[in-house]
Order: C-alpha cells, then sequence, then structure tokens
C-alpha cells in the first residue's frame, strides 16, 4: 500500500509523537509498504514531503499543502491544522495522541488563563471536523479515550493501538545502582517540582539519589530548586541514546511525575519496563494502564515519597516489578505487535 503519514514534526525535532510516527513509518516501510512523510521538517532514509509552514506555539501553521495521492493518509494530533487542511482525503485515519490543555508556563512565559482556553476552544472546533470525517480514530489507551472531554464523543469509530519500543534495544540484566531517575522535558507541566518535593523527604530517611535525564526551559529554575530543598540532584541534559538506555536500565525506579493530560501514554515507561526497572507514575488516565503493568501510580506527592522508600527498601518487590514490566513490553508493546494492529486497521479502510 501506499501510505502518507502526516505530522507537524519530525525527527530530528524532539517529541514523543515525532519518535512514534518515524518508528511507524521505518516498520511500514520494512514490510514494504511504499511510505511518505508529510511534515513541516525533519531528515529521512523515505520520502519526506516538506510543508512549507510559520512555526507558532508547538503548533505549525501550513502555508500551502501540496497535492498527496495515497491509498492510506494517516493524520497525528495534537497540532490539528494539517489533520484540518487533509480532513477530506480518503480514506483518512487519525491517532489522537493527547488533548491540548495549555500549561500555565510555555517557554518559561506566564500564560493568560483566558487566552490559554481560546486557544483550547480555537483546538477543539478544528478538530472535531477531522473526527468526524475520518474512517478510524486511533488512541493509545481506552482509558484515555473514555475520560477524553473530546475523543469520547467518538468512540464508536475508535480503534486502540498503543505505542511501542524496539524490545531488543534495553538490556534485561544489568545491576542497579542507588538513584531515582526522571527522564523527559524539562518543562512546568511536566511536575518534576512534586518528584523534588518527594525526593526532599525520602533523602531525609535514605540515601539515594536523584537523576534528570532531559532538557528545557525550566531546567535551570529546577535546578535551583532543587539545591534550595538540599535534594541530592544530578541533571544531566540529553543524553546520547546509548547512554540514556545504559541510564535507565542501572536506576533502581522511574518516576513520571506529569499530572496533565498532555501526558497521554509515557513511552518513556516501556522504556523502563523493557530494561526491568520499575515504574511510579502519576494516577492520570493513560499513564496509568501503561504504568500499572510494570510499577505502581500514585496520588500525591506525600504517596509517591511513601511509594519509593517501599520500593527502596524491598528488593524482590522491584525485581517482581521489573520482570512484570519486560514481559508487559514483550507481549503488548512491541514494534511486532503494533505494526500488526496498525496493518489491520488500514486493511480494513483502504
Amino acid at each position: 500500500m501506499k501510505i502518507i503519514q502526516i505530522s507537524p514534526y519530525f525527527p530530528p525535532h524532539v517529541g514523543g509523537v515525532e519518535y512514534h510516527v518515524k518508528e511507524l513509518a521505518d516498520g511500514l516501510a520494512n514490510r514494504g509498504h511504499r511510505v511518505s512523510i508529510a511534515s513541516s521538517c525533519g531528515r529521512w532514509t523515505g520520502e519526506i514531503i516538506r510543508i512549507p509552514s510559520i512555526d507558532l506555539f508547538y503548533s505549525p501553521i501550513p502555508i500551502k499543502l501540496p497535492k498527496l495521492e495515497a491509498d492510506i493518509y494517516h493524520s497525528h494530533i495534537p497540532s490539528p491544522l494539517f489533520t484540518f487542511m487533509l480532513r477530506k482525503a480518503a480514506p483518512h485515519l487519525v491517532t489522537y495522541h493527547n488533548d491540548i490543555v495549555v500549561p500555565e508556563i510555555i517557554n518559561g512565559h506566564g500564560m493568560p488563563r483566558t487566552f490559554a482556553g481560546a486557544l483550547e476552544k480555537l483546538n477543539e472546533l478544528l478538530v472535531r471536523p477531522v473526527l468526524e470525517e475520518a474512517k478510524v480514530v486511533i488512541a493509545t489507551t481506552e482509558s484515555y479515550a473514555r475520560t477524553s472531554p473530546i475523543l469520547k464523543d467518538y468512540l464508536d469509530k475508535v480503534k486502540i493501538v498503543p505505542n511501542a519500543v524496539n524490545v531488543s534495544l534495553y538490556p534485561q540484566v544489568r545491576k542497579k545502582k542507588n538513584y531515582v531517575l526522571y527522564a523527559g522535558r524539562m518543562l512546568s507541566y511536566k511536575g518534576v517540582d512534586s518528584l523534588l518535593y518527594a525526593m526532599r523527604e525520602v533523602q531525609k530517611s535514605v540515601d539515594l539519589d536523584l537523576v534528570l535525564i532531559g532538557d528545557g526551559y525550566d531546567r535551570s529554575r529546577l535546578e535551583e530548586m532543587a539545591a534550595q530543598l538540599h535534594v541530592r540532584a544530578k541533571f544531566t541534559g540529553r543524553l546520547e541514546r546509548s547512554m540514556f538506555i545504559d541510564t535507565i536500565s542501572r536506576a533502581e525506579i522511574l518516576v513520571l511525575p506529569t499530572q496533565n493530560r498532555l501526558e497521554a501514554f509515557g513511552i518513556v515507561l516501556l522504556e523502563a519496563m523493557a530494561c526491568e526497572t520499575p515504574v511510579l507514575a502519576f494516577n492520570t488516565p493513560g499513564v496509568n494502564e501503561v504504568a500499572e503493568k510494570g510499577g505502581m501510580v500514585y496520588s500525591s506527592t506525600q504517596e509517591l515519597s511513601e511509594l519509593i522508600l517501599e520500593l527502596h527498601g524491598n528488593g524482590p518487590l522491584r525485581v517482581l516489578l521489573g520482570q512484570k514490566g519486560r514481559r508487559a513490553v514483550e507481549e503488548n508493546y512491541s514494534w511486532k505487535r503494533v505494526l500488526d494492529d496498525m496493518e489491520s486497521v488500514y486493511r480494513e479502510v483502504a
């Protein structure tokens, strides 16, 4: 089949959606499909159709849409403007990665709630016609789809195809070291503040370090906050891929502290689980569905502190959760499984 993946951004632009689209495109191409990428940016070994755009608040505005021809048009949202322009293409599938919830701070600048609410409403006005026209809407978890204020109105056409990782890249047996790990962007909505407060309490009782991988506008503020709280924290910045995998594989625990619906799945959870590293995540729809397969969820900073202490003091439980997580990734979140599911959807609508 001739398949076009339409994504506002594409690697090397950094983001979970971007790398999901790349891995999906690579896998489909390796299975013999003719795959093209339509995006505002990016590099790939296959065909990339560049769409001239103005980049604005993580949502590039397409200036001109080239003529596209395919057997399957597969769009990825958020950032709905590309998908809105293609809503009449047929057959059109849409992967709805997450709701749009404008954070209070963007790129270090405060966002007035009235303006943020207007942006969220504009997004809804663009997204709903897209979902109404789409043949199939793909969500990554059932719990997120059922609780989404938009997606819940289109459940009759929703199919669940989760995110995935290449399991073979992640080592199962690595001696764990004495640190809790966060891996993600250093942005306010990611909830790193709450992790720092939790680790302040943890480090009063036990000798357990905190390592934070990633970069972003809030990094300097978070470094200052860690110093003020007297939290032993190492900020590594972005790491080269092999170093990232080594660091996540040796962590005692990985924490995903995001409390915002912008975090709908948490691919980093799969990466940790593939390394038999137990995970803790805030109890939000979608994320909790994944985290509970290789760890636990929590609902407050105090509970996070308690769970970190519980896991730190219980090696057999950490091993059990790690093994459980690895099995879940192998059985449910491998790229083979996800590509099989996606091809099945494509055949159904082609």
